[in-house]
């Protein structure tokens, strides 16, 4: 029973791609959403009708669960953790900047004497 459902799936999507080329003289916009309505009825099957997608609709309500418990960081702490990330990053790279110019002036000026 389940591959008859999952051969409808299939059978919508290939309507909704044969669709975009029976209706060649349409706008590209309507041909586009021809191919969009088989994709989505194609999902909506799949989603609706077999195992495997009351399995994903359950994952989905459990995550959706997990987000609600999140203790979501107010704006003044968001605020204040891309400062500090930012400040991290700039000092980095300025840190980063000195080695490799003091590299250079090492490797360059005196050991091989280019200049």
């Amino acid at each position: 029973m389940d591959r008859l459902k999952y051969l409808i799936a299939l059978l919508l999507l290939a309507a909704g791609i044969a669709g975009y080329y029976v209706f060649g003289e349409w706008p590209l916009v309507a041909r586009a959403a021809v191919v969009i309505a088989g994709t989505l009825a194609a999902a909506a099957v799949v989603l609706f009708a077999t195992p495997a997608g009351a399995r994903f609709l359950e994952f989905w309500r459990g995550t959706l669960a997990e987000v609600r418990k999140v203790a979501w960081p107010s704006r003044k702490e968001t605020i204040q953790s891309t400062l500090v990330v930012f400040a991290f990053v700039t000092t980095m790279a300025l840190f980063l900047w000195l080695t490799d110019k003091t590299l250079e002036w090492v490797l360059y000026d005196l050991i091989l004497g280019w200049k």
